[in-house]
């Protein structure tokens, strides 16, 4: 039997980004990505955040992220903030640390279910993102969609975010199939991790409307990596200031690139659904 069988779940969500939260620390257990694949076909999830033993001092658990595919991911924003709840609901404490595959996230409570986390500093070199092919500017790469005569949409910026982003600017939002435009960019060569793809608007310089194509995920409410990406490029481009409103289907992010240390904070609310425990027959085909 798994050794995840009868272990406690957590459902949340993050603006819609359907967070499920597994805390396996103490036991010496190992969530792998088969188990992440047969969790999602049982309960459904965005993103499953393994909470694993700390790594490194004063952090309170490493966090293994989860896509719905079975592969992992570096960052997870919505997630962080559900985790930040999670761990602070006893409300002993308003600020604590995790640490991520990308990297050490700090997160604060600024309400019953408000959280910020400093996200980390994006990552813009070609090789960082990273990119198939060198490219002096990272604001706008060679990589067009569709005839190179007219193509649907070409010059996406590109950002590393704990994650690989590339951000399309567009005039506007619902003229462009992200369905279909999603996985030929996710899977083009020019991104050997393959990548998580935006649809972003500039809707004034404190203000960006956004639509997000997860790797591993699909189409998704929200995005907390993809809003700090697109600020983050939005303000390399001279589009938006360094702190935005990101508008994505499910709600609104306040995102800040600080000047003074380069770090990104993603501010937003989280959602508590429910808790139960995990059913060992998801688990059955794996011990056959």
């Amino acid at each position: 039997m798994s050794p995840l069988a009868n272990r406690l779940v957590t459902k949340m969500n993050g603006l819609g980004n359907e967070i499920l939260v597994l805390d396996v620390r103490g036991g010496g257990v190992a969530v792998r990505g088969a188990e992440a694949r047969a969790i999602a076909r049982g309960l459904g999830f965005d993103q499953l955040m393994a909470l694993q033993d700390p790594v490194s001092a004063g952090t309170e658990a490493f966090v293994t992220i989860f896509n719905n595919d079975g592969s992992q991911a570096g960052a997870c924003g919505n997630g962080a903030r559900c985790v930040a709840w999670f761990l602070m609901r006893d409300g002993a404490r308003d600020v604590l640390a995790v640490e991520t595959a990308a990297g050490r996230l700090e997160c604060r409570r600024l309400g019953e279910l408000r959280f910020s986390v400093e996200m980390g500093r994006p990552r813009l070199a070609w090789n960082e993102i990273p990119l198939r092919d060198p490219a002096e500017d990272t604001r706008a790469i060679g990589l067009r969609i569709g005839p190179e005569s007219a193509p649907v949409l070409s010059g996406p910026s590109v950002v590393n975010m704990g994650n690989p982003h590339a951000i399309f600017w567009v005039a506007a939002l619902d003229v462009y199939d992200l369905a279909a435009i999603g996985p030929l960019v996710e899977h083009d060569p020019m991104f050997p991790d393959r990548v998580n793809v935006s649809l972003a608007q500039a809707l004034s310089p404190a203000h960006i409307a956004l639509r997000v194509w997860e790797r591993g995920a699909g189409l998704t409410k929200a995005c907390g990596s993809a809003a700090c990406a697109a600020l983050v490029a939005g303000a390399r481009k001279g589009l938006t200031r360094r702190e935005a409103v990101v508008s994505l289907p499910g709600g609104d992010l306040e995102i800040a690139w600080r000047e003074s240390d380069d770090i990104v904070v993603m501010t937003g609310p989280v959602e508590f659904e429910f808790e139960t425990r995990l059913d060992p027959a998801l688990f059955a085909d794996l011990a056959a």
